[in-house]
């Protein structure tokens, strides 16, 4: 029986309902971001960053995928074995694809079997919203077959110091760097958010502890000619700090 007092299941409990609440809204405000494979909201494409490799002999596995529109583009190019997951069935209802193998799971109790995928990739998918990571990088190494890719896409660590703001009042540090967990709860305490920051040095250490070989980390600039906002992404603040990192990495 699972214990629903863990942080685990808290964060999972909590992230679901989040997430299936929200699932309209999201899917209304970001569409062109979701027509296609971007890997953040500085529409860095996988089309022009090509940093899953070749994967069109490869079984692939996208871990919180939302509606699934990276996994659906990779099966538009021709890829033939893709499976992709995600907590929130609100968001798997949003996916517009047949050819892809969605599951509904929890990336803390993946329900796969070892050596079973060549690459992994997440893309602002599960990790932010997982308490214990190295503990999720480890099953990923458990299912990934040797000399697996793993790629994924987060907020920038230095993202988490500035206000959730797009304009100057956006600009000024208010967090502390190294303050690694922000939960909400309602009127009788019960965790309705919770997100878990981790310093560049708290991926890189997870993901070694994990038996993974770090090859890259990105922090994509942003593009002179994107004009638009997304929450607290914006030109103002792409200009000045980063926004998103992408760690590629490998057994």
């Amino acid at each position: 029986m699972t214990n629903t007092d863990t942080p685990a299941a808290q964060a999972a409990s909590a992230n679901r309902s989040w997430w299936d609440s929200d699932a309209d809204r999201y899917h209304l405000d970001h569409a062109p971001y979701l027509a296609g494979f971007h890997w953040c909201p500085e529409m860095l494409a996988e089309s022009t960053a090509q940093l899953l490799g070749d994967v069109n002999n490869s079984a692939v596995l996208e871990i919180g995928c939302g509606s699934a529109p990276c996994s659906r583009w990779l099966a538009e190019q021709g890829v033939g074995f893709i499976t992709a997951f995600d907590l929130s069935l609100g968001m798997l209802r949003h996916a517009e694809t047949n050819t892809v193998n969605l599951v509904q799971a929890d990336a803390q109790s993946m329900p796969y079997c070892e050596d079973s995928f060549d690459v992994a990739f997440s893309a602002f998918g599960a990790f932010p919203f997982i308490p214990d990571i190295t503990a999720v990088f480890a099953d990923l190494a458990r299912v990934l077959r040797p000399g697996g890719r793993l790629v994924f896409s987060v907020n920038h660590p230095m993202r988490w110091i500035f206000p959730d703001y797009p304009g100057s009042e956006g600009l000024t540090a208010e967090i502390s760097y190294f303050e690694r967990e922000y939960l909400e709860t309602d009127e009788h305490g019960t965790i309705t958010y919770a997100e878990y920051h981790r310093t560049i040095g708290d991926w890189v250490r997870a993901l070694v502890a994990a038996g993974f070989t770090i090859e890259d980390i990105i922090e994509p600039e942003w593009p002179a000619e994107l004009t638009e906002e997304w929450g607290q992404w914006s030109p103002l603040r792409g200009r000045i700090f980063p926004g998103s990192a992408i760690f590629v990495a490998s057994l």
